[in-house]
């Protein structure tokens, strides 16, 4: 198979891993989200309250339109600080009114409230003893509202609180949102081809494949030089501010074309994003072949207990399920790696031949853990709480309005596919990290 075959199969693939609704049978309400950063409102969840006292100033900021990475940006700006100075327990959605906490080390908690940053409002300064780091976080509370349904609006909020009603009891499914796999929907298959150590196909996928479809006219003459091995043509095309893939064109073209040594420059920290996208893509077609019973316990399940998250070997289906059914636990599906609890018994017998199907060995799992992919258990469903469904009308019409919380690493596009029956797609909640320019 010539290279540009190849591709075209690696984006059949990559378009191919559709999630299954767990309310299929529902008619859906139709409708869109996002029409004006008010209409995805996000405010975050803290896993611990601030000490008031201590060398970090917790910032609590409200953002319009801008991405946590552009706020950091400027706000590291206005204070005289590097940006790697600032903390933050998680990334939200550009396109919305989001509200999180910040951290800024040994900056004066006035000084921080006099600053005046554009599309960002300072709410509340106060003081803690650390400084905040992806995941101090207990989740995030969501006011979305919906318009263009397709149907009536009172129909429509019925539609949603029968939908939410099921979700509250048998749980929304887990699936890893989107967001993770990148507009292009293909960051996964770049993570299969740097576990493979196959530096060909990683950097084919990360600067070739040009599709018309996704691509810009200026990504898609990029690409498409790459593909003509005009790395120096396709260098001069690629915007500024894509930072990795001209790092890698660069380093192309001062190796001559030598892609294995060219891979070896690539961000750790990228390839590590990617590997993780590869295990998300693994975990939701094992969640995919567990559906539409993400309630039910099977013998050989590890369990993921929702109060602490351990997991336990299940022996007596039966026995647990009533645990299960009131939510204290879950059954779970794997994220790939070393410490990867495999499934026996009939649990088994649906998730191990797709992991079987992925071909990997112990070379694979080590060139994973090197990348922090040492592998575990997610579950397979989640519960929103706080759920409330209202109408209203506003200068843009009707709208409906959905309310509920959700803990961290759970996808809100995923419960309102459920509602609205729309495929699930959205824009990544934040740009890759060679998007973001350097960290």
């Amino acid at each position: 198979m010539d290279r540009t075959s190849r591709q075209k199969e690696d984006r059949g693939e990559a378009m191919n891993d559709t999630p299954i609704l767990l309310t299929a049978a529902i008619s859906g309400t139709g409708g869109v989200i996002k029409t004006r950063p008010e209409d995805f409102f996000v405010e975050e969840l803290s896993l611990y309250p601030a000490a008031g006292e201590g060398d970090h100033t917790y910032i609590l900021i409200e953002k319009r339109g801008l991405g946590t990475r552009d706020a950091i940006d400027r706000l590291a700006r206005a204070l005289n600080v590097a940006r790697r100075d600032i903390g933050s327990a998680g990334l939200k959605d550009t396109h919305a009114v989001t509200r999180q906490w910040l951290s800024v080390e040994h900056v004066d908690p006035e000084r921080v409230r006099g600053i005046d940053v554009a599309d960002i409002r300072v709410r509340q300064v106060t003081r803690h003893t650390n400084k905040l780091r992806l995941g101090h976080l207990a989740g995030n509370r969501f006011v979305i509202k919906l318009r263009e349904l397709t149907m009536p609006l009172d129909q429509a909020a019925r539609t949603a609180e029968q939908v939410l009603s099921i979700l509250t009891q048998k749980g929304v499914p887990n699936y890893y949102g989107p967001q993770r796999f990148g507009n292009r929907v293909d960051n996964h298959l770049i993570g299969k081809a740097i576990i493979d150590n196959d530096a060909n196909r990683a950097i084919d996928l990360f600067i070739g494949v040009p599709d018309p479809r996704l691509d810009s006219e200026v990504m898609l003459q990029a690409r498409q030089l790459y593909l003509d091995g005009r790395y120096q043509e396709a260098l001069d095309a690629w915007p500024r501010q894509i930072v990795e893939r001209r790092r890698i064109l660069k380093a192309l073209i001062a190796n001559r074309g030598n892609k294995k040594r060219t891979f070896k420059v690539m961000d750790r920290h990228l390839k590590g994003f990617f590997v993780s996208a590869y295990q998300s893509a693994v975990f939701n077609r094992v969640l995919t072949a567990r559906m539409p019973d993400i309630d039910k316990l099977l013998p050989g399940d590890m369990a993921y207990k929702h109060e602490n998250g351990a997991c336990f070997r299940v022996e007596d289906a039966a026995a647990e399920q009533p645990r299960c059914d009131r939510f204290e636990i879950s059954p779970t599906g794997p994220l790939l790696g070393q410490r990867t609890t495999r499934l026996e018994g009939p649990s088994g017998e649906i998730e191990e031949p797709i992991l079987e199907a992925e071909g990997l060995g112990e070379e694979q799992f080590r060139q994973m853990k090197k990348l922090g992919a040492r592998g575990g258990r997610r579950p397979l469903r989640f519960q929103p709480r706080g759920v409330a469904v209202t109408t209203g009308t506003d200068d843009l019409g009707p709208y409906l309005e959905l309310r509920f919380e959700l803990d961290s690493g759970c996808y809100a596009t995923t419960l309102i596919a459920e509602i609205t029956k729309n495929p699930v797609v959205d824009e990544p909640t934040e740009p890759a990290p060679e998007e973001a320019g350097t960290d």
